[in-house]
């Protein structure tokens, strides 16, 4: 009973598979009652084949018919149908944007991972701009740098490291700079913007691997190798008049847009450019307290900060243009010229006096045509009868301290030994300890026997109060590179050069 059931399902599968004329003609051959000889079995086959796709292709149009007499039963199927569809096309769809949205973000991990493609409103427009002048790098044996990775990497530091230092957020809780304020001897107080470690190593890098090897005109003396304020007051030595003048808020004059230009001009890239002009300047900030939360506000346009190693490079590099003209006035007049930071300086002897007003009259000019501002009540004109000063060096007859300012500063040392240095000060200082350290070290510059012997007695008073710089008190001293700095109150209470090395 089972075989014969199981032989019956078998012959229905076969008649399912096929039709009951194909299957009788297949048993009928097997069997033994037709033979090829009599019958052409191939023709045969393809005549049932034709004739089983008709009637189901008449089925199919007979079940739509049927369908279609029932409107409601129609509609129904219709509405199943498109919504099968649908959803199958949603599916198809949603997979797709899943797909899009993983390979996107992939490629902006990837993307994020060599390249800076945003550093905060109006910076970033230019960053896909990595067009470097390669030859004009090379003529001025300066790096090849053509996108962010690249300085990332010459500094050694990470791509995310790099991003963090550039971006630039109108508020934010995180400052890279330390700032401060330092007394003016002329009164009021100049704000000193020290960079955080991370940023000074960034800008160091600057200064050292590119700003250095830019070469400077020979006139200008402030921050550059192997000159100081001594080697600007010399040309301006027993001279019948020294001519000095003043640039007018010199660093926040050179905006940022200046600085890029100046990297620019080199050869950069705007990708490059951008990214070390945003290193090297700030913005005005204004502490604001919300919530018990501290913010940092942006303010304005970003300038040139006093305090970064790069600043006083970047004002020689971008003053030369203004140098080899002012200088060039000079020589036509029979004068000689210098500039320390945004002190311009001429002098002359007795016979060229008369020549005074052509030299302030086309100095102004000058100045002005190069997109600075001089100070109109900075003018100094000093005859031989009068204490000649150049940056706070006297040079009547050859280059000296002021007599009267040695005789105050001897004064208070001796003070300071004998009743220690509560109540004390020079210059007005917050810090008594950090203005004798810087005095010293400016007479030193001037006349080494002399300093010596006052550097010595400075260190035994800083050595009994254990005194130890900080961000505020690190005055620059002289260093092998030649960026001269200790603090002179002829030299408006600090160096023009005290941005220009802060150590740790």
């Amino acid at each position: 009973m089972s075989n014969s059931t199981e032989r019956r399902q078998e012959i229905y599968d076969k008649i399912k598979g096929s039709s009951k004329q194909e299957y009788i003609l297949s048993e009928m051959r097997r069997l033994g009652f037709w033979t090829d000889e009599n019958l052409d079995f191939e023709e045969v086959n393809t005549f049932f084949k034709e004739e089983r796709t008709l009637s189901n292709e008449l089925n199919t149009l007979l079940k739509k018919e049927k369908s279609i007499e029932d409107i409601d039963a129609f509609i129904v199927n219709k509405h199943k149908e498109r919504k099968r569809l649908s959803k199958e096309k949603q599916k198809e769809t949603k997979e797709k944007r899943a797909l899009l949205k993983k390979e996107k973000a992939e490629k902006w991990r990837l993307q994020k991972e060599q390249e800076i493609v945003y550093l905060g409103e109006g910076f970033s427009h230019q960053l896909n701009d990595k067009k470097t002048d390669k030859n004009r790098l090379k003529s001025l044996n300066l790096p090849i740098l053509e996108s962010a990775k690249d300085v990332a990497d010459a500094m050694k530091i990470t791509l995310s490291e790099l991003r963090f230092l550039t971006f630039s957020r109108k508020n934010a809780k995180i400052n890279h700079f330390k700032r401060f304020k330092v007394a003016k001897k002329t009164g009021g107080f100049r704000l000193i913007s020290a960079p955080m470690p991370r940023l000074k190593k960034a800008q160091h890098f600057i200064l050292e691997a590119i700003l250095n090897k830019v070469e400077t005109h020979p006139k200008a003396n402030g921050c550059v190798i192997g000159k100081s304020i001594l080697t600007n007051a010399e040309p301006h030595v027993n001279k019948a008049v020294v001519i000095n003048q003043d640039l007018k808020n010199f660093f926040p004059t050179i905006t940022y847009k200046r600085i890029k230009g100046v990297f620019k001009s080199f050869g950069y890239s705007e990708q490059v450019a951008v990214i070390f002009a945003l290193l090297c300047s700030e913005p005005k900030i204004l502490d604001i307290s919300l919530l018990g939360e501290n913010y940092f506000a942006q303010r304005g346009e970003r300038f040139l900060p006093q305090g970064s190693p790069c600043s006083p490079a970047i004002t020689n590099i971008l003053c030369k243009k203004m140098d080899f003209r002012l200088d060039g006035l000079a020589k036509k007049y029979g004068f000689n010229y210098s500039r320390y930071v945004d002190d311009l300086t001429f002098s002359s002897h007795k016979e060229q006096v008369k020549k005074i007003p052509a030299i302030l009259k086309y100095s102004k000019k000058i100045v002005e045509d190069e997109n600075f501002v001089l100070h109109p009540d900075k003018l100094r004109i000093m005859k031989p009868h009068q204490r000649q000063e150049v940056t706070g060096v006297v040079v009547n007859e050859k280059p000296n301290v002021n007599k009267k300012s040695l005789k105050r500063f001897r004064a208070l040392l001796h003070h300071i030994e004998k009743d220690g240095i509560q109540g004390k000060s020079w210059n007005g200082g917050s810090n008594v300890l950090a203005e004798i350290d810087g005095f010293a070290n400016f007479i030193y510059q001037i006349d080494k026997t002399k300093g010596a012997f006052y550097k010595e007695r400075v260190a035994k008073i800083l050595g009994t109060y254990n005194y130890k710089e900080t961000h505020r008190e690190k005055y620059v001293k002289e260093k092998d590179k030649g960026f001269v700095g200790s603090v002179s109150s002829r030299i408006r209470g600090f160096f023009k050069s005290v941005s220009s090395i802060f150590k740790n």
